[in-house]
């Protein structure tokens, strides 16, 4: 499948300057045009706040705000322009404790380093073609953590969408 990236804006938030400059690179090696670095968490929610990137990839570990403290601020924040926006966490860990760190933050999707130009092409093309339901309850709001329907799911609906699609089924 093949995308015309041109028009999207992409915020790298990365520590490691060298790397934070290859990401830009390969993005705008994509064709695409806006992209801002940025070399933390602090520093990057300000220019989120300021143009409203369409999606961010974000490292974890970084001071003085990491990637999921950031994840947290954007999904959580007053001032955040687009709590929904697409944010595409970047680590070396890919241990299931931390992606369920960084889903239950707010995540969308994980992405390992080391990772290919290609990795990375991926990742922003399945959040512009598979983008997720967002679920808001009191201690969360983020991306739906359900992937798919599973047909054979016979418990509670909780979800007021769910409850809606079974009522109108006359059951």
């Amino acid at each position: 499948m093949s995308f015309n990236f041109d028009k999207l804006s992409v915020l790298v938030v990365e520590d490691i300057a060298p790397l934070r400059e290859l990401i830009g690179s390969v993005l705008k090696g994509f064709g695409i045009k806006n992209v801002t670095l940025a070399a933390n968490g602090k520093e990057a929610f300000k220019f989120f706040c300021r143009h409203n990137h369409d999606i961010i990839l974000t490292d974890w570990a970084m001071e003085p705000m990491d990637g999921i403290d950031l994840t947290k601020a954007v999904r959580n924040q007053s001032e955040s322009p687009n709590r929904t926006v697409p944010i595409v966490i970047v680590t070396g860990y890919n241990a299931w404790p931390r992606v369920e760190i960084a889903r239950d933050a707010g995540a969308n999707e994980f992405l390992i380093k080391p990772f290919s130009a290609s990795d990375i092409a991926k990742r922003i093309s399945h959040v512009i073609t598979h983008p997720r339901d967002f679920v808001e309850i009191p201690d969360f709001f983020g991306p739906d953590r359900r992937r798919k329907q599973d047909p054979n799911y016979a418990g509670r609906l909780k979800r007021e969408s769910d409850q809606k699609d079974y009522s109108s089924k006359g059951d």
